[in-house]
Order: C-alpha cells, then structure tokens, then sequence
C-alpha cells in the first residue's frame, strides 16, 4: 500500500508519495492535464503493483483529474483544507505551509486518518463517460514500465555502458540506438554516423551531433564483457523489450485523447493560490 498527497493549483499538481511506514518514495510537480495524468500513473507505477494499493488524498472533490484518478482504480479521499491545515497544525512543528509540504500533509493523512475521511465514488456520469479511454491509458504506461525496467534489469547483466548512456530506456534515443545495438560488440561497431542517423530518424531534431558522440564515447568505454552465448542470449531479450516499448510508445501517441480539453470543468472549489516559483 502507498499514500499519495496531491496538492493541486490551476495549472499543476504537487505529488508526494510515502510508503506505509511514513517514508518518502517520490515527490513531483506534475502539469495539470493529460500529461501530468500520465506522469502520475508513471510515479505510482514504481510503486505499486495494483491500482487498489494507492491511496490519494487531494483537497478537492471536482474535476476530471480526480475522476481519471478514480476511474484508474486508486482510492481517492477529498480532504477539506480546514481539516488539511488542523492536521497539518497537529503534527508539524513550524506549521509552515508550502506547496511541497501540503503534499506531504496529505499523504500523511490518508495513511493514518482515512478513517475520518470519505473516499469518492468512481461511477459519476462524468466518470463513466471516460472510464475506457482512463483505464486504457493507465493500462499502456503501466505496461511501458513493466518492459521498461525489464529491460534495465538485463541490460544491467551485461551491457552496463547503455545504463550509463541512456537515463530514460524508453526515450526515443534509447531505443533508436539499441534497436541498431542490441550489444556491446555492436555498440563498438557503430559508427558516428549511423548514430546520427538513429538518432534523426527517431525523430531528435537539436544537438544531433553532440548527443551522438556523448554516446559513443560512452558505448564505446571498456568493460566487462558477459560470456558470448549469454550476451546472445540477453541480445534478444534486449531486441524483443525495444521493439515492445516502441510500439507502445506509438499506440500511446495515437491513443484517443479524450482528455485534451482542460481537466477541471468544475470551478476551483477553493482559493487560487499564487505560485511564482515552479521548480519543486
């Protein structure tokens, strides 16, 4: 089970997700709409196994964003600020408010007093009308990071530079090159130029040249190298990941966006809150 708090502006959300035990797993500033939506089920994704495991705490009751929070199968409570500011008061020493900390407040209150809150229905006309498209487009992230740290974990057994290389395995530069480069010995192999070339043709548009020779210079670093037939082996595996990740990555791309128009349709139910500073 993981707690997440959402402490939401007009034009993002600030996340903060605690483990049972009070620890912090991840905090981030999430845009408001499909992307942040998406980013969410990405967060929670690397936590949990199952929808029915997340519980969120969100000072609002209104909205798509909590709808397509409610549709995707997580617990969501809507907490009254007066009651987020009591708890806050209660158990915090400064009381100081701040938007990472407000997060931080709610996750911390639906994991211990959920008790004294009421969780939303999911079956909302409005909730009904986006529940497939919500559940499906949870369905493809979720499944992205499945073969996504898969991936990681084979690379890991015997290609230690692409780690190194590549941040994001699920990038597009990730796997234009390992598409080509599947190994270590193919990564030897291949030249400046077809690099480039991977790279232009996934689609990178600015600092070609110098993001190809970062990457080569990096494929290209000694290591320890794995026993043939077991790098063949995981070259495979390697092939079949990169190929499953780039079709998902399409068939998100082309994923009926039933959520482009602005998330909350409903007035914000409580003051706008001025925020000058976006870095989280």
């Amino acid at each position: 089970m993981i707690f997440v708090g959402d402490d939401w502006a007009e034009d993002h959300h600030d996340v903060y997700v605690m483990s049972a035990d009070g620890a912090r797993l991840a905090s981030r500033r999430l845009p408001e709409g499909l992307a942040g939506i998406r980013s969410l089920h990405e967060v929670i994704a690397d936590h949990a196994g199952e929808p029915g495991e997340v519980v969120i705490g969100i000072e609002t009751d209104r909205g798509l964003w909590v709808q397509a929070m409610g549709v995707a199968g997580y617990q969501v409570f809507a907490i009254n600020p007066l009651a987020v500011a009591r708890y806050r008061d209660r158990h915090h020493v400064s009381g100081a408010k701040s938007d990472a900390s407000d997060a931080k407040v709610l996750a911390d209150l639906v994991r211990t007093d959920r008790h004294n809150h009421r969780a939303l229905a999911g079956d909302s006309l409005e909730a009904e009308a986006i529940k497939v498209l919500a559940r499906a487009h949870q369905n493809l992230i979720w499944t992205r990071t499945r073969h996504t740290n898969a991936l990681r974990s084979a690379l890991r057994e015997y290609y230690p530079a692409a780690l190194e290389a590549f941040q994001d395995l699920h990038d597009r530069d990730a796997l234009a090159v390992l598409g080509r480069a599947p190994t270590p010995a193919d990564a030897a192999r291949l030249s400046l130029s077809k690099i480039r070339s991977a790279l232009k043709h996934a689609g990178r548009q600015r600092n070609i040249d110098v993001r190809a020779q970062e990457i080569a210079a990096i494929l290209r670093t000694e290591q320890l190298a794995a026993p043939a037939p077991l790098t063949a082996a995981f070259a495979a595996t390697t092939r079949a990941a990169v190929g499953i990740i780039i079709e998902l990555r399409c068939v998100r791309r082309d994923h009926p966006r039933s959520g482009r128009h602005h998330h909350r349709a409903q007035p914000p139910d409580r003051r706008t809150r001025d925020r000058t500073d976006d870095t989280f």
